[in-house]
Formats: C-alpha cells, sequence, structure tokens
C-alpha cells in the first residue's frame, strides 16, 4: 500500500537550535562579500572541510531556501563570468552568523571558566 504524505518545509537551522558545521563556514565563506560557489569551495578547504560539488551546491541551495543567502547581483565588469553565480548573505543570514558566532564563543567561554584541559589557543 503506498501513502501519500506533505513534508512540512524545515525550519530555519538557528530555530532548531546550533547550526552544522558545514553550514556556519559557508556563511562565514558568504560574508566576506559577493563569493560564487568555488571560492566557497576553496574557503571550506581552508577550514579543512572538503565537500564534493553535489554536496556543495544542495548545501548552497538549502541556504538560499531557508532565505540565509542570496544569489548576488552580478558586477557589470567585462572579466565577470556569466556562468558563475555569487551568493551574498541576506539580513536573516547575518543575525544567524552574528547570533551562532555568539552562542560558540559563550560555550568555549563555559569550557574555559570550569577548566577545560586544552589551554586557549591564544597563547
Amino acid at each position: 500500500m503506498h501513502y501519500a504524505y506533505s513534508v512540512p518545509p524545515r525550519p530555519i537551522p538557528l530555530a532548531g537550535g546550533a547550526l552544522k558545521l558545514q553550514h556556519l563556514l559557508v556563511l562565514v565563506a558568504v560574508a566576506r562579500g559577493p563569493v560564487h560557489g568555488y571560492e566557497i569551495k576553496k574557503a571550506l578547504e581552508q577550514g579543512g572541510l572538503t565537500l564534493d560539488p553535489g554536496s556543495l551546491y544542495r548545501l548552497i541551495a538549502r541556504l538560499v531556501d531557508e532565505r540565509l543567502i542570496a544569489p548576488a547581483a552580478q558586477a557589470d565588469d567585462e572579466s565577470a563570468n556569466p556562468r558563475r553565480r555569487h551568493y551574498e548573505l541576506t539580513r536573516l543570514g547575518k543575525e544567524t552568523l552574528r547570533a551562532e558566532t555568539d552562542r560558540l564563543a559563550q560555550f568555549v567561554d563555559a569550557v574555559r571558566a570550569i577548566g577545560a584541559v586544552y589551554p586557549s589557543r591564544k597563547s
């Protein structure tokens, strides 16, 4: 027997708690200014995260669907490749990134305050 049902839309990641690491890192990469997918991929690799192109573009599409990033207006210069779609943070994306980085900073501070085994990286 086959049952038909509809899947409710996914909530914005912040509404459900912490962002997944890859979501956060894409937001950080896009926060630098309008960037295209390959630039996002390179930024993630600098952060130690490697995603295959299919996974990366599904992740980008999800962040667009959740209104955290949006396609940016194309540059008018002649060097711009019209096939490359550039992305930028939305207002919600900026707020989400700020809230998540604040949450992570508070968490790290709390771990250090209760006597974490690992020293600060600032030393």
